[in-house]
């Protein structure tokens, strides 16, 4: 028999994703073998901007997407260009941003209060409240920040650690819009003051000198959503036992990529120039939950997540949290079936089919009824 009738043929399927290390489910899904595991070859598509992945999917560009986790609610709501419905079965990661400034915010900061302490949500939002008052009274601009997009956790978890500071987000300071991989150079340039990003680029930033990493997002947020797999509704309709299986393939990469014994594989994987292009140590910071932070390095934990498991389901609270954000800040008046949307967008029963067949299961008897913010726990 020839080698050629011996091959075995894959399904292929076009997965856009932004260069981020919260990527890793399904570049390593691509590239470790899991994919090829269950009949399929994923193709990577680098993109550049969080709006191109959201239009590529829509229009049939891309089968799947690694996907913002407020995209599809946005969808839902009629606020995205195009009228469609997106699925998000599973989450690829939880945690991975930070809030990073320029060195000399963090120094005004430290002088409007010098008790702050880096990743403590009260104390960076007291310091930078007093750094911003100062400012004022001087005549300075509005300091300017940056996040990925308007319907992004980072918005939403930026906007909301200011206003629990006394820091109007619509009046305070001017909040913009721009591609994760500028951030750091634009904070570089004196163009920008602050941004809210996932890593590696607050990490690259702090360790190149001219970023302050002053947070976290589990120190706003722990153990939050962040990025999701985004399907088009017909798309997972029409192909069911196929999302079944891609969901399969990036379970088992989860399982791999939140195991240790992995990690030096994957920093290499992950910094790659066609993946990130990146120094290791920038990558690995995340990975090891030991953040460059403003007043030193300390470990972060929860600081990315990729577990199989629990961590991969979206929690109807968490769902909730992202609209009820949206309507806070004025994106849109929340319909009355809200709940029975969201409860469409992130359905579980392909990624529990999915992990039925690798011994996984879910549990949602256990699941908090809101959303865990910083000012909600327990101090």
């Amino acid at each position: 028999m020839s080698d050629a009738s011996q091959r075995v043929v894959h399904e292929r399927i076009r997965i856009g994703f932004m260069p981020l290390l919260d990527a890793a489910v399904p570049v390593i899904a691509a590239r470790a073998g899991f994919a090829r595991r269950q009949g399929l070859e994923i193709e990577l598509v680098r993109e550049t901007s969080w709006a191109n992945v959201r239009d590529r999917l829509a229009i049939g560009h891309f089968d799947a997407a690694h996907l913002l986790a407020p995209l599809p609610i946005a969808a839902a709501f009629g606020l995205t260009p195009y009228d469609v419905p997106l699925l998000a079965p599973m989450v690829l990661a939880s945690g991975g941003n930070a809030i990073t400034v320029s060195r000399k915010v963090w120094e005004a900061m430290r002088a409007a209060d010098p008790n702050v302490v880096a990743n403590d949500p009260v104390s960076t939002g007291r310091a930078l409240r007093g750094a911003i008052e100062a400012r004022r009274e001087r005549g300075d601009p509005q300091l300017a920040f940056v996040v990925v997009h308007p319907f992004s956790s980072h918005n939403y978890e930026l906007r909301y650690w200011l206003a629990a500071a006394g820091i109007d987000p619509e009046r305070d300071i001017a909040i913009a819009i721009l591609p994760p991989p500028y951030m750091g150079d634009a904070l570089a340039a004196g163009r920008i003051d602050g941004f809210c990003v996932g890593d590696p680029w607050n990490s690259r930033a702090a360790r190149l000198g001219h970023g302050a990493v002053i947070l976290t997002k589990p120190a706003i947020w722990p153990r939050s959503p962040d990025k999701v797999l985004g399907v088009r509704a017909d798309w997972a309709e029409a192909n069911h036992h196929l999302l079944c299986r891609l969901l399969a393939a990036l379970l088992d990469s989860a399982r791999w990529c939140a195991d240790p014994v992995n990690r030096d594989i994957l920093v290499s994987i992950m910094s790659d120039e066609s993946v990130l292009g990146v120094d290791p140590q920038d990558v690995l910071a995340a990975l090891s939950g030991r953040m460059p932070l403003a007043d030193g390095e300390r470990l972060v934990p929860g600081m990315l997540e990729f577990e199989a498991g629990e961590a991969n389901r979206m929690r109807a609270a968490d769902a909730r949290f992202y609209a009820e954000q949206m309507q806070r800040w004025g994106q849109v008046a929340l319909p009355e079936d809200t709940a029975s949307r969201l409860a469409r967008i992130f359905a579980t029963e392909a990624l529990e089919q999915a992990a039925l067949g690798l011994g996984l299961s879910f549990d949602a008897s256990a699941d908090p009824v809101e959303a865990r913010l910083f000012d909600r726990l327990p101090r």
